[in-house]
């Protein structure tokens, strides 16, 4: 009988029914009644005798808010089990310090480092390869750091490659990537390491050269990350690593080009490692080191080198492997810098400028002479 009356039945809508006799009369006695019917939780049916025959009259009845309840209902739920949840990542967090984490065996691993051949990046394929990566890939603009850093990783064993490759150039990234797959294999674990830095101010900044370090520093990631991540997500296996700075979470005089470069690529990372939760098997890991011993930052000098001594870059090497081993997102180095972060979020300006005047970061890019 149901399917005398077909009607499409809509949550919280109203619509006309149209209900024809029963009773096999000519379509001029036939009667209709239209009326409006409005969904409820129970189904109500009444009968009706008319001179024309048997009509039926119908009311579904179902809450119009169903949907609406239900919904604040989840949300409530969700709110109340939030610090629950917030508690629980605290938890974790401290186990996962006071205790040795599972690691992941490097041993099928192919890692590519962009600017391999000296400074972090020389120290870093040396750290992979000795904790088991089965192939290290170096990229570098100059031929003569690859060539030695790679010959070096050579003899202990591990298959070491190399390709000029300037991360800044779009097609080039492209061009090498589909050769490096070709020659080498898939890359499973991408280091971000490539970076310059010109050490001087807005004024006395050359346009190409500000052009030059976002290209290399920020752009660069762009293009190997798009050139390497999709056959990761495919494989279900693959890991982005960017060698960052402290500075991009408090800036200095003095580098106004890596300091804003390296705030862009902090924000790429940030927005990376967030689109990357629901994909299994592909992580992210960003490093934050304060000035680091390499001949790129020569000639910087803080007030109170004892103090805040820059860090080694064989220690930044150890711990950036060992957080893509432990699957860790973002690392702090040393670790007292998460106070300066802190302090940046409650303090106000004019203290924050007289703590950069007393640790002389302030004037830190005065002596700078480094490599750009």
């Amino acid at each position: 009988m149901s399917s005398l009356f077909p009607a499409v039945r809509t949550p919280g809508s109203f619509f006309r029914v149209r209900c024809y006799s029963l009773t096999g009369a000519s379509s001029s006695s036939n009667r209709c009644a239209t009326f409006c019917c409005v969904f409820r939780f129970k189904r109500h049916v009444s009968w009706k005798r008319c001179a024309t025959g048997l009509e039926i009259h119908f009311l579904l009845f179902e809450r119009l808010d169903y949907l609406k309840v239900m919904m604040e209902m989840k949300v409530l739920g969700c709110a109340l089990l939030f610090p629950l949840q917030i508690f629980l990542c605290l938890l974790r967090a401290i186990v996962r310090f006071f205790t040795r984490q599972k690691r992941r065996d490097l041993g099928t691993d192919v890692v590519l480092i962009t600017g391999g051949g000296r400074g972090i990046g020389r120290h870093l394929a040396k750290e992979f390869a000795e904790q088991g990566a089965r192939k290290v890939v170096l990229w570098g603009r100059t031929e003569k750091c690859l060539k030695e850093t790679c010959e070096e990783i050579s003899m202990t064993g591990t298959e070491c490659h190399y390709f000029v490759c300037d991360v800044g150039n779009r097609e080039e990234v492209y061009q090498q990537a589909k050769v490096l797959r070709e020659k080498v294999g898939d890359v499973t674990i991408l280091v971000n390491n490539a970076a310059v830095v010109h050490g001087k101010s807005l004024m006395d900044s050359d346009d190409d050269a500000l052009l030059k370090t976002q290209h290399i520093n920020t752009l660069g990631q762009f293009w190997t990350t798009k050139a390497f991540l999709p056959r990761m997500l495919e494989l279900c296996n693959g890991h982005v690593v960017c060698i960052n700075s402290i500075l991009s979470l408090s800036s200095i005089p003095g580098a106004i080009d890596y300091c804003t470069s390296k705030a862009s690529s902090y924000a790429f990372m940030e927005s990376l490692t967030l689109g990357l939760l629901d994909c299994p098997g592909v992580g992210c890991t960003t490093v934050l080191p304060f000035h680091t011993d390499t001949e790129m930052f020569q000639g910087m000098r803080v007030r109170f080198p004892k103090l805040f001594p820059p860090l080694n870059p064989e220690m930044v090497a150890e711990r950036t492997v060992d957080a893509v081993r432990t699957n860790t997102a973002f690392v702090v180095l040393p670790w007292t810098m998460h106070f300066l972060v802190i302090l940046k979020s409650l303090l106000p300006q004019s203290a924050l400028e007289e703590i950069h005047k007393f640790s002389g970061s302030y004037t830190c890019m005065n002596t700078f002479k480094g490599r750009t």
